[in-house]
């Protein structure tokens, strides 16, 4: 079978293999693959700023059809329609495992990035990670559950009261689910971005989130004060990587509210403001990733139509045309782009 793999560490060596289709074994489901998203992680591996286990064929945000299953295998049925966690293997023994935050796990090995993924026509997962898709979810949005479940995760690490502000910095696929996310929570959410943003800040608009700003053209801190008679947000996401956008963040929080990082910055160390966190007792709070207790209510969100993750999708490729899918989200005229399978 054809897959894009990552061949070598550093900027580029992403080409398409061919690779021999894999068997199931215990405890594992073999899934044919309908469609997989390009995620930023995956934009970062390929410009050399994210390690992953080479060679390994990238690709953690994908749906498809089960295709086989393992003996052992009960929980699935070939023609199900399926997305899976990006977790392949965790040791289990650990106290993260034991309380259910396996994406903090030591040993974690995710599909993707230390297991082959979804760009290919097939794909093994542990039966453990994988999730009926829901009767009104279909693939193009059950390909996006990662990354809702991400912005699922971020949002239950804070607390939203009905009627909090809630702003959202970085109109991308992770922040308008974030912005979603945080609306089905009942906030009055702001989504925030630059003048190249306009087509993921009329989007926001689209979906329904309260209010979509260009921060090159309107002044968001004082829109945030004019909302809150001067008190400033409840809780920021800063969902770009963006160093800017997290210094704007501190001054966006009212006293005692929260901050919660998203995004992954392109280096590790950055300038952070921590006398602003001091003076405000800000709370700030991390978010990796995702773990099996986001993925259901995920579904949930898709299933009810609270959130809408069909309408993000502005691109499709197959999977030989990655330099095309690349170009279109660099070039800010996507917002999000699946990738399908090419037959031999």
């Amino acid at each position: 079978m054809k897959a894009l793999v990552k061949t070598e560490l550093g900027y580029g060596n992403l080409e398409i293999q061919d690779k021999q289709e894999p068997e199931v074994g215990k405890g594992q489901v073999k899934i044919e693959v309908k469609y997989t998203g390009i995620c930023g992680s995956d934009i970062h591996t390929y410009e050399g700023h994210y390690k992953v286990k080479v060679p390994v064929t990238l690709g953690h945000e994908f749906s498809g059809v089960v295709v086989d299953v393992g003996d052992d295998v009960t929980e699935f049925n070939i023609g199900d329609r399926v997305t899976s966690e990006t977790t392949f293997y965790v040791c289990g023994e650990c106290e993260y495992c034991k309380s259910g935050d396996y994406n903090l796990c030591n040993y974690r090995k995710g599909l993707g990035t230390q297991q082959d993924g979804g760009f290919a026509k097939y794909l093994i997962a542990r039966k453990e990670s994988v999730h009926h898709l829901p009767p009104e979810v279909d693939y193009r949005s059950g390909a996006m559950t990662e990354p809702l479940a991400c912005t699922y995760h971020a949002v239950e690490k804070t607390v939203i009261n009905p009627g909090d502000l809630v702003v959202v910095i970085g109109p991308g696929p992770i922040g308008l689910f974030t912005a979603q996310v945080a609306k089905s929570r009942g906030a009055t959410v702001v989504i925030a971005g630059l003048s190249h943003d306009q087509i993921r800040l009329s989007k926001a608009e689209e979906l329904g989130i309260d209010y979509a700003i260009d921060i090159q053209e309107q002044d968001l801190q004082e829109f945030v004060n004019g909302l809150t008679d001067g008190y400033g947000a409840d809780v920021v996401y800063e969902c770009s990587g963006a160093v800017p956008a997290a210094s704007l963040a501190l001054d966006l929080l009212r006293k005692k509210g929260q901050y919660g990082q998203v995004g992954i910055f392109a280096k590790p160390e950055i300038e952070f403001n921590l006398e602003k966190i001091i003076q405000k007792e800000i709370r700030v709070v991390g978010s990796r990733s995702q773990k099996s207790a986001d993925w259901e209510p995920s579904l949930d969100l898709m299933n009810s139509g609270r959130v809408n993750a069909r309408s993000l999708v502005t691109h499709e490729f197959p999977i030989n045309e990655w330099d095309q899918a690349y170009q279109a989200i660099k070039s800010g005229e996507a917002i999000k782009v699946l990738l399908t399978p090419v037959d031999e």
